[in-house]
């Protein structure tokens, strides 16, 4: 159940009022709305969070890239983040 002003609705009532109050904007599902109502409950707030993740790229693999790049200017970036992704964990 979710609070929505002074009574209690169902994910799937959240999701008919979404949809009738938001009509130029794509429909949500009750997945979606799962997903939301978990995150506020466990932060609080349902403001994207920052990926804790972040790319270390060491200076050999920043020059293979940058040569890649000089040889085939079109590689999909998708192949060339893979590329750096084989290259740092085989040196690790």
């Amino acid at each position: 159940m979710i609070g929505c002003g002074d009574r209690a609705q169902t994910q799937c009532e959240v999701v008919r009022l979404f949809r009738e109050t938001h009509p130029d904007l794509p429909p949500l599902n009750q997945g979606t709305i799962s997903k939301i109502e978990a995150q506020y409950r466990e932060m609080g707030h349902v403001r994207k969070v920052p990926s804790k993740r972040q790319a270390v790229v060491d200076d050999d693999t920043k020059l293979n890239l940058l040569i890649a790049l000089e040889e085939n200017p079109i590689t999909p970036a998708r192949q060339l983040a893979r590329y750096s992704f084989v290259a740092n964990n085989a040196s690790s």
